[in-house]
């Protein structure tokens, strides 16, 4: 039934006091946000962490929505908030966030049976050195490419979450793609 609410809608009901619009926002964007904090900070569970304290936060703070972004700019712009104090906290090179096993890239990634497993090693490379890549870029540059190129977002979209303008999310996201493929051209693997 709550299904046919808009985002808004549910907003509404659940500051007046309707726990189950609530849930059905978390249901609504949980992978989204997740995805959004996996790609900035590269970690499962952190980002697990991230997204839940961004709901929280969101839950905490839903009397203060006034409606003037949409429900998923809002969310965005706690999760890229709450990624940022995460990260904050830690005081690590971004390089190490998408460095090594932590992805469990071993422990998920399932060949197909007809694919070499030299072809395997070569996709899983490649995953790796990318992720290295995006992980290596300034926080700000990161943060347009991840929801861009991961998440689909539009440039206004982009815009209205990280509070900056229009041009400066443009600009941005150019000067993050040139500096990933000159980060990528270092490498042997040819990178599609």
């Amino acid at each position: 039934m709550l299904q046919n609410f808009t985002d808004e809608e549910l907003v509404a009901r659940a500051v007046a006091a309707d726990a189950d619009a609530f849930a059905e926002i978390i249901r609504r964007w949980d992978r989204k946000i997740f995805a959004l904090c996996f790609g900035m900070l590269g970690r499962e569970d952190e980002a697990r962490d991230a997204a839940q304290e961004t709901f929280v936060s969101a839950y905490k703070s839903l009397a203060r929505f006034r409606g003037e972004a949409k429900v998923s700019s809002w969310l965005h712009r706690i999760a890229v908030n709450q990624c940022l104090t995460t990260k904050r906290r830690q005081k690590v090179r971004p390089e190490e966030y998408f460095e090594g096993d932590e992805y469990g890239e071993d422990k998920r990634f399932v060949a197909s049976p007809r694919q070499a497993p030299s072809t395997t090693a070569e996709q899983t490379e490649r995953l790796r050195i990318v992720r290295q890549a995006v992980g290596s870029l300034p926080v700000d540059l990161r943060q347009v490419i991840v929801m861009k190129e991961f998440e689909d977002m539009t440039f206004q979209e982009i815009s209205e979450t990280l509070e900056v303008p229009l041009s400066t999310v443009k600009s941005r996201l150019y000067t993050a793609l040139k500096q990933l493929r000159m980060k990528l051209e270092r490498f042997p693997i040819e990178i599609v």
